[in-house]
């Protein structure tokens, strides 16, 4: 099957022609393993290659039932373990470790018929919004090679929107699936809490606030996927019950008219670029259209306290993440990148009642939402605050590390970070991506929609935030958009 071919279906596409007989699941894994040896030395999507379990899967055969039988995928080198072969978490010293289970995903995609043949690059620990890890490096934006294809979920959005894949494993802990999607032009829905299991290896991702997915060049891809993901397991902490009917067929029919609030004013205070503001204000002009009411609305959270306590969570579970891989591991910090050192040097010196506070304010945040969606179907917001930004633009400078280096050594984070100069540091470090915590936080479902591109040809998705078990009528409404505004056939030129 020739690239030119390939390209022109989505996951679900090139299973049917599977399921007719019109194109073999080799042939779909020689189509993807191509275009992957022609265009991953430019994007350093894939990481690492599983060619021999590839094809050992194709020779095994699959079953008229599975829905994405013989499509070729990607897993993400984060939360996605797959037993016998390494999941090295954007770490250099986890790069060799074999994974000892299969995480319920893995095994949940395996069922659906899909053949994994790679892994797709991380930042350390998913800890970034960016895709540029010490480890693996360096992975760029298919649409334009200077910019980053946004994090944590980079090199799958990177694999999808260059056409490798038409979907990918991902996981969002604070933006990781819509931050990568809103960069690249793809559709991608962070699930609710609990409705996807983080197991076997973890209860919950990061208290909650993380799940798992996929990014996707279509709506019906990732509705498909919800159906096959969700559901119970024995070890999960709990689940949400199923929809009245499966998403696939849910996105059939239109949503209602509904009822939603916009803001494109960075919840956080920092700037926002034109671009994300036009971004927003044809998505109202689009929804208006379509017999949605929108209006603008003031933010109905506290950005700079959610922001804050979104941080100090982090810091805690890195330090946490740190300790635990050295105690089982010898891994030491100083096997780590000095980003990822200096978070769990902050998360060090948080007291257990001052974490608990914190947790309990993500309740009020959670409260702050309810009382917003009492009123409104959805919050639209920009994805991103500009658009893909360049290669190396958060680097940490080398003078800085060693203040922190320094700062560390001396035991005064702490005190420093209870200081306003640190919270102004925080902020400028989510000054990208201020909008996409606030559905971590509180656990509830969002999606970024690709419906705008810049003058200069860059994706800049547009956030919907939804309220509790509100999936469905985000995957309805994301399927008209989908119709009214097609993005399938916008590929980068690369």
């Amino acid at each position: 099957m020739e690239f030119h071919d390939y390209i022109q279906y989505d996951g679900l596409g090139l299973a049917d022609l599977v399921r007719r007989g019109e194109v073999s699941p080799a042939e779909l894994l020689a189509a993807a393993s191509s275009r992957a040896d022609e265009v991953n030395g430019k994007l350093n999507a894939i990481i690492r290659r599983y060619d021999d379990r590839a094809q050992q899967r194709v020779k095994q055969g699959f079953r008229p039932d599975q829905p994405f039988a013989g499509v070729p995928f990607l897993i993400k080198d984060l939360f996605q373990e797959w037993e016998g072969v390494p999941c090295g978490w954007g770490n250099r010293r986890l790069a060799n470790q074999p994974a000892p289970l299969t995480s319920d995903v893995v095994r949940r995609w395996n069922d659906a018929g899909l053949v994994i043949f790679g892994a797709t690059n991380s930042p350390e620990f998913g800890a970034r919004n960016v895709t540029e890890p010490l480890a693996c490096g360096v992975t760029r934006n298919p649409w334009d090679t200077s910019r980053t294809p946004g994090g944590s979920s980079g090199g799958s959005a990177s694999a999808v929107a260059a056409g490798i894949v038409p979907v990918a494993g991902a996981n969002d802990g604070g933006g990781s699936i819509r931050i990568p999607a809103a960069c690249n032009g793809l559709f991608g829905l962070k699930a609710g809490r609990g409705r996807i299991s983080m197991g076997p290896l973890a209860a919950e991702g990061l208290f909650g606030a993380a799940v798992q997915g996929v990014v996707s060049r279509s709506v019906r891809d990732t509705a498909a996927m919800l159906d096959l993901l969700q559901g119970p397991e024995p070890h999960a902490p709990y689940w949400m019950p199923p929809p009245e009917q499966p998403y696939l067929q849910a996105i059939t029919r239109p949503p209602k008219a509904l009822r939603i609030g916009y803001a494109t004013v960075s919840p956080t205070g920092t700037p926002v670029d034109p671009q994300a503001v036009a971004a927003t204000e044809d998505a109202v002009k689009l929804l208006t259209s379509l017999g949605h009411h929108v209006e603008e609305v003031k933010l109905p959270f506290d950005g700079e306290q959610l922001s804050a306590d979104f941080l100090l969570t982090w810091s805690c579970a890195q330090a946490m993440l740190i300790d635990e891989l050295g105690r089982q591991m010898g891994i030491k910090p100083s096997d780590c990148e000095p980003d990822t050192q200096v978070l769990a040097a902050v998360g060090r010196t948080v007291s257990a009642p001052e974490l608990i506070a914190c947790l309990e304010r993500w309740h009020q945040h959670t409260m702050d939402l309810a009382r917003f969606h009492a009123r409104f179907d959805f919050w639209l917001s920009p994805t991103l605050s500009a658009p893909p930004i360049p290669i190396g633009a958060l680097t940490t400078p080398p003078a800085l590390h060693m203040v922190n280096k320094l700062m560390s050594g001396l035991g005064l984070f702490g005190i420093v970070r209870k200081t306003r100069f640190f919270r102004d540091v925080i902020l400028k470090n989510l000054a990208w991506t201020p909008y996409t915590q606030l559905a971590n936080i509180t656990g509830r479902p969002a999606m970024s929609v690709p419906l705008y591109w810049t003058p200069d040809g860059l994706p800049l998705g547009v956030q919907f935030v939804g309220g509790v078990n509100s999936e469905t009528l985000l995957l309805q409404l994301a399927a008209q958009l989908e119709q009214a505004r097609p993005w399938f056939d916008k590929r980068p030129k690369l």
